[in-house]
């Protein structure tokens, strides 16, 4: 057979020559580079080259972490990231301590230093409450947004995370209140609006305040009311939104009482104070709200609330 002849001028084969094995057993030895005879141990060559992945550990301390790269590059950083950090060492008479304060006065190593730190302090905060990574990125997005056109200048840092969290929120479907925010920032309400007011126009979403429509899926959820209490709730949302008396309500008070009373009208009745405790709004404000709502009922418990339940009675619903 022709090709079988190719195969065998042009095929490559190593044997022993003191054993002349059809089948040698060559063991290569990396540690020292030779190719070895496994029966008679013959050194058949050297310096050969480890073809293998070259594993290295590249922990400051001593342990079993195997890698064959640095860590993967930052989005969220600026330039290359292979930059060469100099640690403070015991040994060399000062000498690395003095480079390392050196290196840390470096205006891009500032830079990147801010902007580290401000992304650990989003990780946490958003962590604390179980914000998702998407929202997370979206904050981290507008906070290296913010620090690199300096406009965090004489305006506390914690305010600024806090305003890039709350609008990180408001761009995913997702709000949160200003009350929330504050909550969870430890950042005065204060505080958090003036450095709204002072960002909005370099956030490309507007920054209006949050409605009550936003607020109802998440506080229905969180007092394990099902999808029909949420119908209702968002019909009387949009129907108080016509009401005289309730124009001036903050949303969060009018989404509440909303709920309060949707809530009541098909029987699975949350009192005041658990809804307060979700919210974060007064129970007297609550109650003050729903009362504006039970004068207004014949308005606003219309057809499609009352039709299309069975369980919705307006003899349910508590006089104030």
């Amino acid at each position: 057979n022709m090709l079988n002849q190719i195969d065998e001028q042009f095929s490559v084969r190593l044997v022993c020559r003191n054993c002349r094995d059809e089948i040698p057993n060559i063991i290569e030895d990396f540690s020292s580079g030779d190719l070895v005879c496994g029966d008679c141990g013959l050194v058949l060559g050297d310096r050969i080259v480890d073809t293998r992945s070259e594993w290295r550990t590249f922990a400051d301390s001593e342990g079993d972490d195997p890698s064959r790269v640095g860590n993967s590059a930052n989005p969220f950083l600026d330039g290359d990231q292979l930059d060469t950090l100099i640690v403070r060492g015991n040994n060399d008479a000062g000498l690395s301590r003095h480079l390392n304060r050196t290196q840390g006065r470096a205006k891009d190593q500032q830079h990147q230093s801010a902007l580290i730190h401000g992304y650990q302090e989003i990780t946490a905060l958003c962590g604390a409450f179980d914000i998702p990574k998407s929202i997370v990125d979206i904050a981290k997005q507008l906070y290296k947004k913010v620090t690199d056109e300096n406009l965090q200048r004489g305006r506390s840092n914690d305010a600024v995370i806090a305003v890039c969290i709350f609008q990180a929120c408001r761009q995913s479907g997702a709000p949160r209140t200003f009350k929330e925010i504050c909550a969870l920032t430890k950042v005065s309400l204060k505080e958090v609006s003036r450095t709204l007011k002072v960002l909005k126009d370099k956030f490309k979403d507007d920054t209006t305040l949050t409605s009550s429509k936003d607020l109802l899926e998440r506080f229905c959820s969180n007092l394990k009311l099902d999808n029909e209490v949420w119908r209702i709730a968002t019909i009387l949302n949009n129907s108080a939104a016509d009401l005289e008396n309730i124009s001036g309500k903050n949303p969060t008070s009018i989404a509440s009482a909303c709920i309060f009373m949707a809530s009541q009208l098909v029987g699975q009745s949350r009192d005041a104070k658990l809804i307060s405790k979700i919210s974060g709004i007064g129970e007297p404000t609550i109650k003050s709200t729903y009362k504006i709502l039970y004068t207004h009922r014949k308005e606003l418990l219309i057809a499609d609330i009352m039709d299309r339940n069975p369980k919705a009675l307006e003899s349910n619903l508590t006089q104030p």
